[in-house]
């Protein structure tokens, strides 16, 4: 008689954070839908594992930070975030993302950070995440070491969210993961996803990175080539 056939492997469940995570998450002030973050969270869980820190451009208020300092906590890695804290193209007075709140009285100006130092405390996860107050293509100037994740959420224009490709997929160790939000293939999403979308082009077309996951607007990269020199 023929041997009975094997049962198939059972997919390991996606990683979730912990209830008080994901309300702090879906409490904070910010623009990620929770199924992407869930995603998010996998990612971050998943390349976590590689022992080297997290890193997310565009920190706006600290709602997907929240997720990225979670899976860094349980990794025991730490979760870097990189922000000028002025807003983004869509984030300024007269866009519909514009929120008044986050304008300094004093100055005039959008300042997230403040808002970004509560969502962190109020989470309890403040002793987990480094914040980079600055723009993004002089901080990546100055970084010389791997990453196990780098998260692209920043301004979504072609010279910023390329800036932030630039500055910031060479420093992913092998193995580690890029991840892309925002990506809209439609053409009727220019200015909200088309760069986006582009960054997530160039990122298959060097060769350096094959997707493994997508969700919504959120694609997961993961890079299979070795990285720069400088960090060998």
């Amino acid at each position: 008689m023929p041997a009975a056939s094997e049962p198939a492997p059972q997919a390991e469940p996606a990683p979730q954070p912990a209830p008080e995570i994901l309300a702090a998450f879906e409490k904070a002030k910010g623009f990620m839908p929770t199924d992407e973050g869930l995603a998010l969270y996998a990612a971050a869980t998943r390349a976590a594992r590689l022992g080297l820190p997290l890193l997310e451009v565009g920190t706006y208020c600290g709602r997907s930070t929240i997720l990225l300092a979670d899976a860094a906590r349980r990794a025991g890695v730490t979760a870097l975030t990189v922000d000028h804290h002025r807003g983004s193209e869509e984030q300024q007075p007269g866009w519909d993302y514009h929120d008044p709140e986050t304008v300094d009285p004093e100055t005039g100006l959008m300042d997230t950070l403040p808002a970004f130092r509560r969502t962190l405390h109020r989470a309890g996860l403040e002793e987990h995440v480094v914040a980079l107050v600055g723009r993004s293509p002089q901080i990546a100037a100055l970084w010389s070491s791997p990453l196990g994740l780098v998260f692209i959420d920043g301004g979504h224009t072609d010279e910023h969210a390329g800036a932030d490709y630039a500055g910031w997929a060479p420093h992913v160790a092998e193995g580690g993961l890029l991840v892309i939000h925002d990506v809209f293939p439609d053409p009727a999403d220019e200015f909200t996803g088309q760069a986006p979308y582009r960054v997530y082009l160039r990122a298959l077309e060097s060769g350096d990175f094959a997707e493994i996951a997508a969700t919504s607007s959120l694609r997961v990269l993961q890079r299979t080539s070795a990285p720069a020199a400088a960090h060998r």
